[in-house]
């Protein structure tokens, strides 16, 4: 029988920087089963204790003993959270004294700069991006002149979640193109995308997930059966192949994946914020 175990992740500022670390680490270990929490804007002592008093309630109820990913800078609230008995494991411990000996500098502590506004032109770019990205989501606008990227590919398939993703975490102007019967049923690419093509990414999908996908859409509609996912999968397909379009399945990967991807084959270099 697997075993769980509590997970909290407790920072003073948002908690993404915990959370994301947590996860990667947590996902490595199969035979124990977690559930987690996050407690964000923990930046006071008062609040370390309320934490504290939960974490120890859940090693109880779980017969386990709980563990912290904690990103939180000040001392006083570290050690506060620490009377709670759990196994504690700081995100930041690990680098701050070789970069404190490399850098000869001593560390400022400075609650949730990692996920504040300290770059305005950067942050508005980011704004821009998301902007882009809706204005341009399904063809609604014919102007990918300032478009970074154009994510082609079928209904369902991926392209709106995977564009807001880069918008959102790369300012990337990404637009998407869904391919209708109209263009599926030649193999080359419509018009308006041909003079993009240095632009484009082709998705792709396994049909039967594309099925289940549109089912809860649209429950038993001829947009959603399997005959119709796969008629429209082959042709996407072809017309990529025909074209030489870059092209990657979304079955079974994330969307970070998909991004970093398309980033990586289209040689978009932008740092994430």
């Amino acid at each position: 029988m697997t075993a769980t175990r509590p997970v909290f992740y407790v920072s003073d500022g948002t908690g993404i920087t915990a959370e994301t670390i947590g996860h990667s680490l947590l996902t490595q270990f199969t035979d124990t089963r977690f559930v987690s929490e996050r407690f964000p804007f923990i930046d006071t002592v008062e609040r370390a204790h309320e934490v504290a008093a939960r974490i120890r309630a859940a090693g109880e109820q779980y017969g386990a003993r709980p563990i912290v990913i904690n990103s939180c800078v000040n001392t006083d609230v570290c050690t506060a959270v620490c009377d709670s008995g759990a196994l504690m494991l700081d995100v930041f411990q690990p680098f701050i004294e070789p970069l404190e000996r490399e850098l000869g500098q001593i560390r400022q502590r400075h609650m949730g700069r990692a996920h504040a506004i300290v770059d305005f032109e950067t942050y508005h770019r980011r704004i821009n991006a998301m902007n882009f990205a809706l204005s341009h989501d399904d063809g609604q606008s014919i102007d990918y002149s300032d478009s970074d990227v154009i994510l082609v590919a079928v209904s369902r398939a991926g392209k709106t979640p995977t564009c807001v993703y880069l918008a959102l975490h790369y300012g990337v102007r990404a637009a998407n193109y869904p391919l209708v019967d109209e263009d599926l049923d030649h193999d080359r690419l419509p018009p308006r995308l041909r003079s993009q093509r240095h632009k484009l990414f082709g998705l792709t999908i396994d049909p039967v997930r594309l099925q289940q996908i549109r089912q809860e859409r649209r429950p038993n509609s001829r947009y959603a059966q399997l005959e119709t996912c796969r008629r429209e999968v082959a042709a996407a397909e072809t017309m990529f192949r025909a074209e030489r379009i870059p092209t990657l399945s979304t079955t079974n990967t994330s969307i970070e994946e998909i991004a970093s991807k398309v980033m990586t084959t289209l040689n978009i270099r932008r740092e994430m914020y």
